[in-house]
């Protein structure tokens, strides 16, 4: 079966990552199809493993998820989505504050001094 007849276009140059999710939108005929596919062309051992997964999942009773399989997704404002990650920290940790909290009898860590040279600069 030539590529141009599969359910999804460009199969053949879509990451793996991507192709979880558009097969979420197939039925069981179009996913056999592109199974067959994959067996017979780049058979990798991820890509057949998701897709007899959902393929069985399809068979128990499961829906397809009525997303677009093109991949296609709809424009989200980036500002609003960027704002509400923009400017957090990995931890919720005051800042100052170590990583790991400091038994009370170890010492405290020495500051650090910054050296300038003399007779240099303003």
């Amino acid at each position: 079966m030539p590529e141009r007849d599969l359910p999804l276009k460009d199969y053949d140059h879509l990451p793996v990552g991507s192709l979880t999710t558009r097969i979420r939108s197939l039925g069981v005929e179009d996913l056999t199809t592109l199974l067959d596919y994959e067996k017979a062309h780049g058979n990798r051992f991820q890509v057949v493993r998701v897709m007899e997964s959902r393929l069985s999942s399809l068979r128990n009773g499961a829906q397809p998820s009525g997303g677009d399989p093109s991949g296609r997704q709809r424009c989200r404002r980036a500002g609003r989505a960027r704002g509400r990650v923009q400017g957090l920290r990995g931890d919720l940790r005051p800042a100052g504050q170590p990583a790991v909290a400091r038994r009370p009898d170890q010492p405290r860590p020495t500051p650090q001094l910054t050296v300038r040279a003399r007779g240099r600069g303003p």
